[in-house]
């Protein structure tokens, strides 16, 4: 089945094999820019969880960190940029 985009001025159009790939490669790298800030937000909020004094149990701050280095690894996990985000600690 042939993919159609609307072009202003000539209504739907067929996308050529190239155009459909180079769309394709745009939504990723824009995939990967949106989760890259989520993922760096992710752990920016959580940093206060492995400071010295943060009020976490030797326990919770494990699982933290262990979230902390999922975040972490996403870039370089397969798949990347269509990744799920790990699940925070409760």
């Amino acid at each position: 089945m042939p993919e159609y985009n609307y072009i202003v001025g000539q209504g739907l159009v067929e996308l050529t094999e190239e155009e459909i790939a180079e769309d394709a490669a745009a939504n990723l790298a824009q995939l990967a820019v949106v989760n890259r800030a989520t993922r760096n937000q992710l752990l920016a909020d959580s940093d206060w969880t492995q400071m010295p004094d943060s009020p976490l149990t030797d326990e919770a701050k494990t699982s933290w960190s262990t979230y902390r280095s999922a975040l972490r690894d996403l870039p370089t996990s397969e798949g990347w940029p269509s990744v799920t985000f790990p699940t925070e600690p409760s």
